[in-house]
């Protein structure tokens, strides 16, 4: 018996510690820690559990007790949120992250499940193929049912550093999905390799992965929009304190101020950049409370006089839903203010996080103490999808806010491409794992999109990303920063751009057939 045999044997006398362990050992692979052979060599040992079982639900429950692991530290981020809610105690975050990984589980658990029936328990190409391309469906639906999770795809752990694109270069051929059943697919070939002592395609396999996740993706073109970047650092414990508000423009203001007196630029803040409600026709109220000298006007009007003559601000505002003389909802918004304090465009958030932006089953659960972690006595509501702006000489720009950049195939309006993606996201809640996790999807978007990414946070990682995920210029964490630059170019529409999500579940049925056809073959 050979090594891999023997490590694999030892597995299946203890499959259930080992399922665990193994989802645990996937999820290092992303960032932070970016260890992705890691992340490979548990999915080579999950198939191998998964596969020779003697029952299917046996396969199911190995599945479920993977995603549990992985899930639970892959999202450990979000525990950090409960620390800045003062209405519900710190500790209930740790409690929240295994309680949502009971439910994402499920998604591995299909994927084990379906493949171990179509390809029975014989370990071989029908399995790798059969486990590749369930698994490409069970993320697909982990990115809609009940609205939809899809954060940390396993592909992303195929994405290179901030030079390289990494396997992930393949993305717009194959969609975020396809490129996490091509992460299952590489390691089960390895294993049949392995187990069959064929160390010389086995080396190679590996060399070809190296080397395609370090290779440095050149020097891309330059565009010709310049563009102000601003990270304002803006700590969370204080973003919605009133008391800071004056300070905290001061600060993104000096950091936006023209270089020349006057010029052609765009200027994009974060989300909550700016607390100033700017839409007219608000009860005075409300102006009162949140507004620069209680007047929307005004608040406008200074800001233009910020960015300066020829200048554009993309940031991050609230605005408000108002019936019967007050509030009843809000929206999370983007807004195009010009020099002069006009509004040029605005964009409402589609994709809301729940319990964050919302609390769902509100009637039910605000009784018995929970409530949002973002502060407001109503929900925000949903804007109407993805949609172009078009800001004349600065260009289109598809607006996609914090969360939202994670829905692969759901961030740009397909019948109006834009030529570049704004992503302005506060990611002061998700302490030192969620950011950099954050910033990798942005860049598979836009690899798979072909466009380039503005992302402009609170206090990091904001970054210009060009249209093959390259990082050209960063912000790091808890660093107030501006950065000037000019947005990358777009490039030509890729094919999944084209297709969106079509095309990875294509992929899947590809395989889902080949490994159904090769069973059929191997029975007769």
């Amino acid at each position: 018996m050979n090594r891999a045999a023997s490590v694999f044997a030892w597995l299946e006398t203890h499959p259930r510690w080992s399922a665990l362990g193994l989802g645990a050992l996937a999820a290092l692979g992303f960032r932070p820690l970016a260890l992705w052979p890691l992340t490979l060599l548990a999915m080579a040992g999950l198939l191998a559990l998964t596969m020779r079982t003697e029952r299917r639900r046996d396969a199911a429950l190995l599945g479920w007790l993977f995603g549990l692991a992985h899930f639970t530290l892959g999202n450990n981020w979000i525990a950090t949120a409960f620390t800045y809610q003062a209405e519900m105690p710190a500790l209930l975050g740790w409690a929240a992250v295994p309680l949502l990984s009971l439910y994402l589980a499920v998604y591995p658990a299909f994927a084990a499940l379906a493949a171990r029936m179509i390809a029975g328990n014989r370990l071989g190409w029908p399995a790798v193929l059969a486990f590749a391309g369930c698994w490409i469906v069970s993320e697909w639906l982990r990115g809609w049912v009940f609205t939809g999770y899809p954060w940390n795809p396993l592909g992303a752990v195929l994405l290179g550093g901030f030079h390289s694109q990494g396997v992930a270069a393949l993305l717009p051929w194959l969609g975020t999905y396809a490129l996490s059943g091509l992460a299952v697919l590489l390691p089960g070939a390895g294993l049949l390799l392995a187990l069959g002592r064929r160390m010389v395609p086995l080396g190679a396999l590996v060399a070809l992965l190296v080397a395609a996740m370090h290779s440095p993706a050149g020097k891309g073109r330059e565009g010709h929009l310049p563009v102000t970047l601003v990270q304002p650092d803006f700590r969370q414990e204080e973003l919605n304190d009133p008391r800071f508000f004056e300070a905290q423009f001061a600060t993104i203001a000096r950091l936006s101020l023209p270089l020349e007196p006057a010029g052609h630029r765009l200027v994009v803040w974060p989300e909550s950049g700016l607390p100033d409600y700017l839409q007219d026709g608000y009860p005075q109220r409300y102006y009162d409370q949140m507004t620069a000298g209680g007047d929307p006007a005004f608040a406008r009007a200074r800001v233009g006089r910020v960015i300066g003559t020829g200048g554009l601000l993309l940031t991050g505002t609230v605005d408000l839903e108002i019936a019967g003389g007050k509030a009843v909802g809000a929206y999370n918004a983007v807004t195009a203010l010009d020099h002069a304090g006009g509004i040029r465009g605005s964009y409402a958030k589609a994709h809301l996080v729940p319990y964050g932006e919302y609390l769902a089953l509100r009637w039910l659960l605000e009784p018995l103490g929970a409530s949002r972690l973002v502060a407001g006595a109503f929900d925000f509501i949903p804007g109407p999808g993805p949609r172009t702006l078009d800001l004349g000489q600065w260009g289109k720009v598809g607006p996609q806010i914090c969360y939202e950049i994670i829905f692969s195939g759901h961030v740009v309006d397909r019948a109006h491409r834009p030529d570049y993606i704004y992503n302005p996201s506060n990611d002061g809640w998700f302490g030192s794992w969620g950011p950099p996790q954050h910033l990798a999807q942005a860049r598979m978007r836009a690899i798979e999109e072909g466009l380039p990414v503005l992302r402009a946070t609170t206090t990091g990682i904001s970054a210009i990303i060009d249209a093959r995920g390259i990082v050209r210029h960063h912000a790091p964490m808890r660093e107030a920063r501006r950065i000037d630059a000019t947005v990358p170019p777009a490039a030509a529409p890729t094919p999944f751009s084209r297709l969106g999500n079509l095309l990875p579940l294509a992929w899947a049925a590809l395989l889902i057939s080949t490994a159904l056809v090769a069973t059929l073959r191997a029975r007769r």
